[in-house]
């Protein structure tokens, strides 16, 4: 086994604890059903957010999904003008078998813009 990053990101209509919540367990949960693995195999997680999301943290979705011994953070995103709103990313770290190709990153709702070239596979 190494130690790989899966990267994912989605975005929210407005900054509201249970939409937080629900778009970031959307998100791991769908990169979980994209690379096979259980929270056994995370190594950590850390999540970030634009700064005009402030009313939740994402790694609470985490929690709330079984990832009780993973060890998680949240930061704010830098507030870049122009740039994509209302958006958590997340990068998580797990052993895996699976070679750097084969790992499947996951962008949904706006956050397909940030990486097209991944958003669709």
């Amino acid at each position: 086994m190494i130690l790989r990053g899966i990267r994912g990101a989605t975005t929210v209509l407005r900054d509201e604890p249970a939409l937080i919540l629900a778009a970031t367990e959307r998100l791991l949960r769908e990169i979980v059903a994209r690379n096979g693995f259980v929270p056994e195999d995370v190594a950590s997680a850390l999540f970030t957010v634009t700064p005009d999301l402030i009313s939740e943290f994402p790694a609470a979705a985490a929690r709330g999904i079984g990832w009780t011994l993973v060890p998680l953070l949240n930061f704010t995103e830098i507030g870049v003008p122009g740039r994509l709103e209302r958006c958590i990313r997340v990068l998580i770290h797990i052993n895996t078998d699976l070679t750097q190709d084969r790992i499947a990153h996951v962008y949904l709702e706006g956050a397909t813009v940030l990486r097209p070239d991944l958003a669709g596979r």
